[in-house]
């Protein structure tokens, strides 16, 4: 949870984070070396919010570092943003969640953010080195989260 500090501060940084599912997987992606933060950790796709629009900045990170265009996706859940503050890297995040549902996975290309994919079951995450929180903001897309 965030300091009452950093609640008032607003030193939140927005980021979507999006999973994409097919036949009850959730697809991960190791994170590159080239990444400003969280280089080798498993994550979904994610990035810096832009705009306003959370949505919207989910839909161009799927395009960016995955490939895939509205018409290869269709949103299955918009999550609550969860506010996580890493002590460790002195950095304080408000993850905006997403579930997309995927078409036709033989289209995902990664791209040099992401040196790595798989599909694992959602209780598989724990298994994993992910960024902070990965499984609390799948929780937020997944059954009652």
């Amino acid at each position: 949870m965030p300091t009452a500090e950093q609640q008032e501060m607003g030193e939140f940084q927005d980021v979507v984070t999006v999973f994409l599912t097919h036949r009850s997987k959730i697809l991960v992606l190791k994170r590159s070396r080239e990444v400003g933060t969280y280089k080798g950790h498993w994550a979904g796709v994610s990035g810096y919010l832009e705009s306003e629009d959370p949505l919207k900045q989910a839909y161009s990170e799927m395009a960016e570092e995955v490939g895939l265009s509205e018409q290869d996706v269709t949103l299955v859940k918009a999550g609550k943003p969860l506010e996580i503050v890493d002590d460790a890297q002195d950095r304080a995040w408000r993850v905006h969640p997403f579930l997309f549902s995927v078409h036709e996975p033989d289209k995902i290309r990664l791209d040099w953010e992401n040196i790595e994919m798989r599909w694992i079951l959602p209780e598989e995450i724990d298994q994993l080195k992910t960024v902070p929180a990965l499984k609390e903001t799948l929780e937020r897309v997944i059954g009652d989260g």
